[in-house]
């Protein structure tokens, strides 16, 4: 099964550029909803469960896997070309608590202090931010790691690309690779996508079919060795089952579609610009808002992240 201790071999200094890129929305939500926010307050009332939550991964995996460039990705609130090919899609999301939202702008700060880039593109998610810098990255002798929550990421998994899953709370992650992917769903990382449309994504309000789980979704795609075959033999499919799968083809191959992430989105910073600028002291604000002493204790683990003779920002 998928390695489920994150931590990586131990390695004095990379022997090549390392990219850590996190997919922000993702992380920050997984905090929010981990740490009670009546334990997490500012002096004025403000929550930061979701702050707190945020920057203690991060500083964890700056300590653990010691990148020499890192990016956050985050999502934005604009409809993305996900929404123009099929307007259901995440049509059952909730709306995003308050508490959560008023704690962005805070993450934001905690970011541009330690000197970490922030990301984001009208019409794209995060992921498709993360999949096209981890496929510029690793075209360019770079190594990658990706922290998410989000599954769909399994499919940017190569030799030169890693994925550190969230799992449980904010300190437990899987770590996976090509063989940790094939170990747990019996397929490789790029037939995970066809899986994902044959299981549908409830979260994303992608349909699944009837009485056809995650084992019948990956036995087909290992037989028929993609959706795309799968299709062009469906009448082997036999039983109950393969009359599902026919009579929601359609919503299969647009799941397909809605599931590929873009890797080709045209961003403002490319891998190698993505090194830590030097640490900024907190602005007033944030010293107002009792953010400054957060800052102070983040900044000094991403000294000692840095290792010896290095300095992550």
């Amino acid at each position: 099964m998928a390695a489920t201790n994150p931590a990586r071999p131990a390695d004095p200094v990379p022997q090549r550029d390392r990219l850590l890129l996190l997919d922000g929305h993702s992380l920050a939500y997984r905090a929010f909803f981990a740490l009670p926010s009546e334990n997490f307050s500012t002096t004025t009332g403000q929550p930061t469960n979701a702050v707190y939550g945020f920057t203690a991964m991060l500083i964890n995996v700056l300590r653990d896997e010691r990148p020499t460039h890192v990016a956050v990705a985050f999502d934005r609130s604009e409809p993305t070309f996900r929404h123009e090919q099929y307007v259901e899609y995440k049509a059952n999301r909730r709306e995003t608590p308050a508490d959560f939202r008023g704690q962005l702008s805070l993450i934001f700060e905690v970011l541009d202090a330690l000197g970490i880039r922030r990301l984001s593109l009208a019409g794209y998610e995060a992921d498709d931010i993360i999949a096209t810098l981890a496929t510029q990255a690793a075209a360019g002798g770079m190594s990658v790691l990706i922290v998410t929550g989000d599954r769909d990421v399994l499919q940017l998994v190569t030799d030169d690309v890693t994925v550190l899953m969230t799992r449980r709370g904010i300190s437990e992650m899987t770590r996976f690779t090509p063989a940790a992917v094939t170990e747990k769903y019996g397929l490789t990382p790029a037939q995970y996508p066809d899986f994902a449309a044959l299981r549908g994504d409830p979260s994303d309000n992608l349909p699944s079919i009837p009485g056809v789980g995650e084992k019948t979704a990956a036995k087909w795609v290992a037989e028929f060795g993609s959706l795309a075959q799968l299709v062009d033999r469906v009448g082997e499919v036999k039983g109950k089952a393969g009359d599902k799968l026919r009579d929601h083809l359609g919503d299969v191959l647009r799941n397909r579609q809605l599931t590929e992430l873009a890797r080709d989105v045209q961003l403002e910073a490319g891998p190698h610009d993505l090194r830590p600028v030097p640490w900024q002291r907190p602005r007033r604000a944030g010293r107002e808002r009792g953010l400054a002493p957060r800052y102070r204790h983040a900044h000094r683990a991403g000294d000692r992240c840095a290792g010896p003779g290095r300095r992550v920002y």
